[in-house]
Protein backbone atom coordinates (compact mmCIF):
# COMPACT_ATOMS: atom_id res chain seq x y z
CA UNK A 1 0.00 0.00 0.00
CA UNK A 2 1.50 3.38 -1.03
CA UNK A 3 1.84 6.33 1.35
CA UNK A 4 -1.21 8.25 0.02
CA UNK A 5 -3.54 5.25 0.43
CA UNK A 6 -2.08 4.47 3.85
CA UNK A 7 -2.74 8.01 5.09
CA UNK A 8 -6.29 7.90 3.67
CA UNK A 9 -6.98 4.58 5.43
CA UNK A 10 -5.66 5.98 8.70
CA UNK A 11 -8.19 8.85 8.55
CA UNK A 12 -11.19 6.52 8.37
CA UNK A 13 -12.97 5.69 11.62
CA UNK A 14 -12.89 2.10 12.79
CA UNK A 15 -16.66 1.76 12.45
CA UNK A 16 -16.56 2.94 8.85
CA UNK A 17 -13.66 0.63 7.98
CA UNK A 18 -15.45 -2.37 9.51
CA UNK A 19 -18.62 -1.47 7.60
CA UNK A 20 -16.64 -1.44 4.35
CA UNK A 21 -14.79 -4.67 5.14
CA UNK A 22 -18.02 -6.44 6.07
CA UNK A 23 -19.18 -6.15 2.45
CA UNK A 24 -16.19 -8.08 1.11
CA UNK A 25 -15.79 -11.77 0.49
CA UNK A 26 -13.53 -13.58 2.94
CA UNK A 27 -10.88 -13.92 0.24
CA UNK A 28 -10.82 -10.15 -0.40
CA UNK A 29 -10.88 -9.44 3.34
CA UNK A 30 -7.71 -11.53 3.80
CA UNK A 31 -5.94 -9.57 1.10
CA UNK A 32 -6.93 -6.28 2.73
CA UNK A 33 -5.55 -7.43 6.09
CA UNK A 34 -2.25 -8.26 4.44
CA UNK A 35 -2.10 -4.82 2.79
CA UNK A 36 -2.86 -2.86 5.97
CA UNK A 37 -1.81 -4.69 9.14
CA UNK A 38 -3.86 -2.49 11.51
CA UNK A 39 -7.06 -4.01 10.11
CA UNK A 40 -6.08 -7.47 11.40
CA UNK A 41 -6.86 -6.28 14.95
CA UNK A 42 -10.56 -5.94 14.08
CA UNK A 43 -10.86 -9.75 13.99
CA UNK A 44 -10.03 -9.95 17.71
CA UNK A 45 -12.63 -7.36 18.72
CA UNK A 46 -15.84 -9.13 19.91
CA UNK A 47 -18.17 -6.49 18.40
CA UNK A 48 -16.37 -6.04 15.09
CA UNK A 49 -15.76 -9.76 14.69
CA UNK A 50 -19.50 -10.41 14.33
CA UNK A 51 -19.68 -8.06 11.33
CA UNK A 52 -16.54 -9.10 9.47
CA UNK A 53 -16.44 -11.88 6.84
CA UNK A 54 -16.06 -15.26 8.52
CA UNK A 55 -13.66 -17.99 7.60
CA UNK A 56 -15.38 -20.55 5.45
CA UNK A 57 -14.21 -24.03 6.40
CA UNK A 58 -13.81 -25.71 3.06
CA UNK A 59 -13.57 -29.16 4.57
CA UNK A 60 -11.46 -31.78 6.31
CA UNK A 61 -8.17 -33.12 4.97
CA UNK A 62 -7.03 -36.68 5.62
CA UNK A 63 -5.00 -39.51 4.13
CA UNK A 64 -5.88 -43.17 4.05
CA UNK A 65 -3.87 -45.99 5.58
CA UNK A 66 -2.34 -46.80 2.20
CA UNK A 67 -0.80 -43.27 2.11
CA UNK A 68 -2.13 -42.67 -1.39
CA UNK A 69 -4.33 -39.65 -2.14
CA UNK A 70 -4.92 -36.70 0.21
CA UNK A 71 -8.58 -35.85 -0.42
CA UNK A 72 -10.62 -32.98 0.98
CA UNK A 73 -13.93 -34.02 2.56
CA UNK A 74 -16.39 -31.25 1.83
CA UNK A 75 -18.79 -30.18 4.56
CA UNK A 76 -21.55 -30.43 1.99
CA UNK A 77 -22.76 -33.94 1.18
CA UNK A 78 -23.47 -32.80 -2.38
CA UNK A 79 -19.77 -32.12 -3.02
CA UNK A 80 -18.44 -35.30 -1.45
CA UNK A 81 -14.68 -35.75 -1.59
CA UNK A 82 -12.40 -33.55 -3.66
CA UNK A 83 -9.24 -35.23 -4.93
CA UNK A 84 -6.13 -33.57 -6.28
CA UNK A 85 -6.00 -30.64 -3.86
CA UNK A 86 -2.20 -30.99 -3.76
CA UNK A 87 -1.72 -32.10 -7.35
CA UNK A 88 0.38 -29.02 -8.17
CA UNK A 89 3.16 -30.22 -5.86
CA UNK A 90 5.98 -32.10 -7.65
CA UNK A 91 5.68 -35.87 -7.23
CA UNK A 92 2.54 -35.38 -5.11
CA UNK A 93 1.73 -39.08 -5.33
CA UNK A 94 4.70 -39.69 -3.00
CA UNK A 95 3.48 -37.31 -0.29
CA UNK A 96 2.63 -38.34 3.27
CA UNK A 97 0.17 -35.94 4.94
CA UNK A 98 1.34 -34.70 8.36
CA UNK A 99 -0.42 -31.52 9.43
CA UNK A 100 -2.50 -28.51 8.42
CA UNK A 101 -2.51 -25.03 9.96
CA UNK A 102 -4.50 -21.95 8.87
CA UNK A 103 -4.53 -22.87 5.20
CA UNK A 104 -1.03 -24.34 4.84
CA UNK A 105 -0.48 -28.09 4.54
CA UNK A 106 2.60 -29.95 5.75
CA UNK A 107 3.69 -33.18 4.05
CA UNK A 108 6.83 -35.21 3.70
CA UNK A 109 8.07 -37.36 0.87
CA UNK A 110 7.90 -41.06 1.69
CA UNK A 111 11.20 -42.78 2.41
CA UNK A 112 10.85 -44.87 -0.75
CA UNK A 113 11.16 -41.64 -2.77
CA UNK A 114 14.11 -39.99 -0.98
CA UNK A 115 17.66 -41.14 -0.30
CA UNK A 116 18.25 -43.43 2.72
CA UNK A 117 18.39 -41.54 6.00
CA UNK A 118 16.98 -38.35 4.47
CA UNK A 119 13.73 -36.67 5.51
CA UNK A 120 12.29 -34.13 3.07
CA UNK A 121 9.35 -31.93 4.09
CA UNK A 122 7.20 -29.74 1.85
CA UNK A 123 4.75 -26.99 2.87
CA UNK A 124 1.91 -26.33 0.44
CA UNK A 125 -0.78 -23.69 -0.01
CA UNK A 126 -3.61 -25.26 -2.04
CA UNK A 127 -5.46 -21.93 -2.37
CA UNK A 128 -2.56 -20.15 -4.09
CA UNK A 129 -1.14 -23.33 -5.63
CA UNK A 130 2.27 -22.66 -4.08
CA UNK A 131 4.66 -24.99 -2.32
CA UNK A 132 8.05 -24.81 -0.66
CA UNK A 133 10.38 -27.78 -0.23
CA UNK A 134 12.36 -27.49 2.99
CA UNK A 135 16.09 -28.26 3.29
CA UNK A 136 16.65 -31.97 3.91
CA UNK A 137 17.08 -33.21 7.44
CA UNK A 138 17.91 -36.64 8.85
CA UNK A 139 15.38 -39.35 9.62
CA UNK A 140 14.98 -40.29 13.30
CA UNK A 141 15.84 -43.80 14.41
CA UNK A 142 12.26 -44.50 15.54
CA UNK A 143 9.80 -42.73 13.24
CA UNK A 144 6.80 -44.29 15.04
CA UNK A 145 7.36 -41.97 18.00
CA UNK A 146 8.24 -38.88 15.99
CA UNK A 147 5.83 -35.95 15.75
CA UNK A 148 5.95 -33.10 13.24
CA UNK A 149 3.88 -29.94 13.67
CA UNK A 150 3.24 -26.97 11.37
CA UNK A 151 2.77 -23.49 12.90
CA UNK A 152 1.39 -20.64 10.76
CA UNK A 153 -0.84 -17.62 11.36
CA UNK A 154 -0.95 -15.02 8.55
CA UNK A 155 -2.43 -12.40 10.91
CA UNK A 156 0.70 -12.70 13.09
CA UNK A 157 3.46 -13.30 10.53
CA UNK A 158 3.75 -14.29 6.85
CA UNK A 159 6.32 -16.92 7.87
CA UNK A 160 5.71 -20.52 8.93
CA UNK A 161 7.51 -22.84 11.34
CA UNK A 162 7.92 -26.62 11.42
CA UNK A 163 8.61 -28.47 14.68
CA UNK A 164 10.11 -31.93 14.17
CA UNK A 165 10.30 -33.97 17.39
CA UNK A 166 12.61 -36.99 17.20
CA UNK A 167 11.36 -38.69 20.34
CA UNK A 168 13.00 -41.60 22.14
CA UNK A 169 11.64 -42.11 25.61
CA UNK A 170 14.35 -42.11 28.33
CA UNK A 171 17.04 -41.90 25.66
CA UNK A 172 19.76 -39.28 25.04
CA UNK A 173 18.99 -39.64 21.31
CA UNK A 174 15.91 -37.37 21.58
CA UNK A 175 16.18 -34.04 19.81
CA UNK A 176 14.02 -31.22 18.49
CA UNK A 177 14.46 -29.61 15.07
CA UNK A 178 12.69 -26.34 14.27
CA UNK A 179 12.49 -24.80 10.80
CA UNK A 180 11.74 -21.13 10.17
CA UNK A 181 10.79 -19.93 6.70
CA UNK A 182 12.19 -16.54 7.77
CA UNK A 183 15.76 -17.46 6.99
CA UNK A 184 15.02 -20.94 5.59
CA UNK A 185 17.03 -22.79 8.20
CA UNK A 186 16.75 -25.58 10.74
CA UNK A 187 17.80 -25.04 14.35
CA UNK A 188 18.51 -28.14 16.45
CA UNK A 189 18.08 -28.67 20.18
CA UNK A 190 20.23 -31.73 20.90
CA UNK A 191 19.43 -31.59 24.61
CA UNK A 192 15.70 -32.02 24.27
CA UNK A 193 14.11 -33.58 27.36
CA UNK A 194 13.31 -37.20 26.48
CA UNK A 195 10.62 -37.27 29.19
CA UNK A 196 8.54 -34.74 27.21
CA UNK A 197 6.72 -36.72 24.51
CA UNK A 198 4.54 -34.65 22.19
CA UNK A 199 1.24 -36.03 20.93
CA UNK A 200 0.86 -35.26 17.24
CA UNK A 201 -2.91 -35.37 17.42
CA UNK A 202 -3.74 -32.16 19.27
CA UNK A 203 -2.01 -28.79 18.94
CA UNK A 204 -2.80 -25.19 18.02
CA UNK A 205 -0.89 -22.07 16.98
CA UNK A 206 -2.29 -18.80 18.32
CA UNK A 207 -0.78 -15.29 18.29
CA UNK A 208 2.72 -16.59 17.72
CA UNK A 209 2.53 -19.25 20.45
CA UNK A 210 2.39 -23.01 19.82
CA UNK A 211 0.41 -25.20 22.23
CA UNK A 212 1.00 -28.95 21.87
CA UNK A 213 -0.57 -31.71 23.97
CA UNK A 214 1.85 -34.23 25.46
CA UNK A 215 1.21 -37.92 26.03
CA UNK A 216 1.02 -37.12 29.75
CA UNK A 217 -1.26 -34.55 31.35
CA UNK A 218 0.58 -31.47 30.14
CA UNK A 219 0.66 -28.88 27.38
CA UNK A 220 3.98 -27.87 25.86
CA UNK A 221 4.11 -24.13 25.05
CA UNK A 222 6.56 -22.47 22.63
CA UNK A 223 6.92 -18.70 22.31
CA UNK A 224 9.25 -16.01 20.96
CA UNK A 225 9.64 -17.82 17.64
CA UNK A 226 11.03 -14.73 15.97
CA UNK A 227 14.25 -15.29 17.95
CA UNK A 228 15.10 -17.86 15.30
CA UNK A 229 15.90 -15.00 12.95
CA UNK A 230 18.98 -14.42 15.13
CA UNK A 231 19.85 -18.12 15.29
CA UNK A 232 18.35 -18.60 18.76
CA UNK A 233 15.95 -21.35 19.82
CA UNK A 234 12.50 -20.19 21.00
CA UNK A 235 11.70 -20.56 24.68
CA UNK A 236 9.34 -23.26 25.92
CA UNK A 237 7.51 -24.11 29.12
CA UNK A 238 5.03 -26.71 30.33
CA UNK A 239 1.57 -26.07 31.77
CA UNK A 240 -0.99 -28.56 33.00
CA UNK A 241 -4.16 -29.46 31.17
CA UNK A 242 -7.46 -28.89 33.02
CA UNK A 243 -7.39 -31.07 36.14
CA UNK A 244 -10.85 -32.51 35.43
CA UNK A 245 -9.49 -34.15 32.26
CA UNK A 246 -6.90 -36.33 33.98
CA UNK A 247 -8.99 -39.53 34.18
CA UNK A 248 -10.67 -39.36 30.76
CA UNK A 249 -7.42 -38.11 29.24
CA UNK A 250 -5.80 -41.42 30.16
CA UNK A 251 -7.98 -43.18 27.57
CA UNK A 252 -8.62 -40.54 24.87
CA UNK A 253 -7.24 -37.25 23.63
CA UNK A 254 -8.73 -33.78 23.80
CA UNK A 255 -8.85 -31.09 21.15
CA UNK A 256 -7.69 -27.47 21.02
CA UNK A 257 -9.71 -24.64 19.52
CA UNK A 258 -9.69 -20.86 19.40
CA UNK A 259 -12.16 -17.97 19.29
CA UNK A 260 -11.72 -14.23 19.73
CA UNK A 261 -8.04 -14.67 20.47
CA UNK A 262 -8.61 -17.19 23.28
CA UNK A 263 -7.29 -20.75 23.54
CA UNK A 264 -9.81 -23.49 24.33
CA UNK A 265 -9.54 -27.19 25.13
CA UNK A 266 -12.36 -29.71 24.73
CA UNK A 267 -12.89 -33.22 26.07
CA UNK A 268 -15.90 -35.41 26.95
CA UNK A 269 -16.88 -35.60 30.59
CA UNK A 270 -16.63 -38.96 32.34
CA UNK A 271 -20.26 -39.83 31.52
CA UNK A 272 -19.95 -38.76 27.88
CA UNK A 273 -23.19 -36.80 28.25
CA UNK A 274 -21.48 -33.54 27.38
CA UNK A 275 -18.30 -32.08 25.93
CA UNK A 276 -16.65 -29.66 28.32
CA UNK A 277 -14.81 -26.68 26.82
CA UNK A 278 -12.23 -24.89 28.95
CA UNK A 279 -10.60 -21.51 28.28
CA UNK A 280 -7.01 -20.73 29.20
CA UNK A 281 -6.23 -17.64 31.27
CA UNK A 282 -2.96 -16.86 29.50
CA UNK A 283 -1.64 -14.74 32.37
CA UNK A 284 -2.36 -17.13 35.25
CA UNK A 285 -1.91 -20.22 33.03
CA UNK A 286 -5.07 -21.59 34.60
CA UNK A 287 -8.17 -23.08 32.97
CA UNK A 288 -11.81 -22.22 33.60
CA UNK A 289 -14.94 -23.83 32.16
CA UNK A 290 -16.36 -21.90 29.20
CA UNK A 291 -19.38 -24.10 28.47
CA UNK A 292 -20.84 -27.62 28.31
CA UNK A 293 -22.09 -28.94 24.96
CA UNK A 294 -24.82 -31.51 25.46
CA UNK A 295 -24.21 -34.67 23.46
CA UNK A 296 -27.43 -36.08 24.88
CA UNK A 297 -29.32 -33.37 22.97
CA UNK A 298 -27.14 -33.82 19.89
CA UNK A 299 -27.54 -37.60 19.55
CA UNK A 300 -30.89 -38.02 21.35
CA UNK A 301 -29.51 -40.66 23.71
CA UNK A 302 -27.25 -40.91 26.75
CA UNK A 303 -25.63 -44.35 26.57
CA UNK A 304 -22.22 -43.22 25.33
CA UNK A 305 -19.70 -44.66 27.77
CA UNK A 306 -18.83 -48.31 28.29
CA UNK A 307 -15.94 -50.11 29.98
CA UNK A 308 -13.82 -52.88 28.49
CA UNK A 309 -11.86 -55.18 30.71
CA UNK A 310 -8.80 -57.23 30.05
CA UNK A 311 -5.85 -58.54 31.92
CA UNK A 312 -2.55 -60.26 31.77
CA UNK A 313 -1.48 -62.82 34.31
CA UNK A 314 -4.73 -62.60 36.24
CA UNK A 315 -4.72 -58.81 36.66
CA UNK A 316 -7.99 -57.12 35.69
CA UNK A 317 -7.99 -53.65 34.09
CA UNK A 318 -10.93 -51.47 33.12
CA UNK A 319 -10.75 -49.15 30.11
CA UNK A 320 -13.01 -46.13 29.59
CA UNK A 321 -14.50 -45.91 26.09
CA UNK A 322 -16.85 -43.41 24.46
CA UNK A 323 -19.03 -43.89 21.38
CA UNK A 324 -17.98 -40.57 19.87
CA UNK A 325 -14.62 -38.87 19.30
CA UNK A 326 -13.89 -35.17 19.04
CA UNK A 327 -12.02 -34.77 15.77
CA UNK A 328 -11.70 -30.99 15.45
CA UNK A 329 -13.07 -27.68 16.69
CA UNK A 330 -14.03 -24.63 14.62
CA UNK A 331 -15.34 -22.41 17.41
CA UNK A 332 -15.21 -19.31 15.22
CA UNK A 333 -18.12 -20.89 13.34
CA UNK A 334 -19.55 -22.73 16.38
CA UNK A 335 -18.77 -26.15 14.91
CA UNK A 336 -17.56 -29.36 16.53
CA UNK A 337 -16.53 -32.25 14.28
CA UNK A 338 -17.28 -35.71 15.65
CA UNK A 339 -17.13 -39.35 14.70
CA UNK A 340 -19.95 -41.65 15.78
CA UNK A 341 -18.51 -45.09 16.44
CA UNK A 342 -21.93 -46.79 16.51
CA UNK A 343 -23.09 -45.60 13.09
CA UNK A 344 -19.58 -45.22 11.63
CA UNK A 345 -20.27 -41.65 10.44
CA UNK A 346 -18.40 -38.35 10.32
CA UNK A 347 -20.56 -35.56 11.79
CA UNK A 348 -20.60 -31.84 12.46
CA UNK A 349 -22.51 -30.28 15.36
CA UNK A 350 -23.54 -26.62 15.32
CA UNK A 351 -23.36 -25.27 18.87
CA UNK A 352 -25.68 -22.33 18.15
CA UNK A 353 -28.44 -24.13 16.24
CA UNK A 354 -27.91 -27.50 18.00
CA UNK A 355 -28.06 -29.26 14.65
CA UNK A 356 -26.17 -32.50 14.08
CA UNK A 357 -25.32 -33.05 10.40
CA UNK A 358 -23.80 -35.99 8.63
CA UNK A 359 -20.73 -35.15 6.55
CA UNK A 360 -19.71 -38.60 5.47
CA UNK A 361 -20.88 -42.18 5.85
CA UNK A 362 -18.51 -45.14 6.27
CA UNK A 363 -16.15 -43.19 8.52
CA UNK A 364 -12.65 -44.59 8.94
CA UNK A 365 -10.28 -43.85 11.80
CA UNK A 366 -7.94 -41.34 10.21
CA UNK A 367 -6.50 -38.08 11.49
CA UNK A 368 -8.73 -35.30 10.12
CA UNK A 369 -7.60 -31.66 9.94
CA UNK A 370 -9.85 -28.65 9.37
CA UNK A 371 -8.79 -26.88 6.19
CA UNK A 372 -9.49 -23.15 5.77
CA UNK A 373 -8.22 -21.51 2.56
CA UNK A 374 -5.43 -18.94 2.94
CA UNK A 375 -4.89 -16.53 0.05
CA UNK A 376 -1.65 -15.03 1.39
CA UNK A 377 1.29 -15.85 -0.84
CA UNK A 378 4.63 -17.08 0.49
CA UNK A 379 7.12 -14.23 1.08
CA UNK A 380 9.96 -14.13 -1.39
CA UNK A 381 12.93 -16.20 -0.26
CA UNK A 382 16.12 -14.30 0.49
CA UNK A 383 18.95 -15.19 -1.85
CA UNK A 384 22.06 -16.52 -0.19
CA UNK A 385 25.26 -14.55 -0.66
Amino acid sequence: MDLHKEVTAARLTDDLVVDILSRLTYKSFCRCKCAYKAWSAFSADPDYCKKLPKKVTTGLLYQGHNKSAIPLVSLSQDDGEIDGILSDVPQYEHLEFLDCCNGLVLCKYRSSYTSPGICRFVVCNPATREWRILPDTHVGTDSRRDATILAFDPSWSPHFYVFNFNQHYHSPMSKLEIFSSDGSMWLVDDKWDSYVSVCWRSHLFLDGVLYAETTGQDVLVFGALKLMRDGKLPYHQIIEKPSDTFYVGTFTHGCFGKSLGNLHYAMPDVSGHSIVIWTLDEYAHDWYVKCHISMTDAFGRDDFVYYDNGGDGGDLHWFWNCDYWILALDLERDLVFLSDQKTNKLLSYNISTRELNEIRDHFERFQYHVYVPCYSKFPAQESSV
